[in-house]
């Protein structure tokens, strides 16, 4: 889907993280939130959009679940960019 996933904080460890952060759909930017977490069945993640952003989401004629489906994608791929002072280590294996 070509999100432009984009971690602004993440709090936690390798087995549970909170991240949150902002992607790119139809030229605007939003929010999401997510909790990745690993090792039974490999690494997992679960993302979330607010009510605003899935009905702005669907105002673009999107899916939301089809682009939660593909943030979650991204985020458990490593396709995203990561602030300076975040090492993409200190979360993912």
């Amino acid at each position: 889907m070509g999100l432009d996933v984009r971690v602004d904080d993440v709090d936690g460890t390798q087995m549970a993280a909170r991240i949150s952060g902002t992607f790119e759909a139809g030229g605007r930017r939003m929010p999401f939130t997510a909790v990745a977490f690993g090792r039974i069945g490999g690494q997992n993640v679960v993302a979330s959009l607010d009510d605003g952003t899935a009905s702005e989401i669907r105002g673009m004629g999107l899916d939301p679940d089809s682009v939660v489906a593909g943030l979650q994608q991204d985020l458990i791929q490593g396709s995203l960019e990561i602030p300076d002072g975040i090492r993409k280590e200190s979360f993912l294996d």
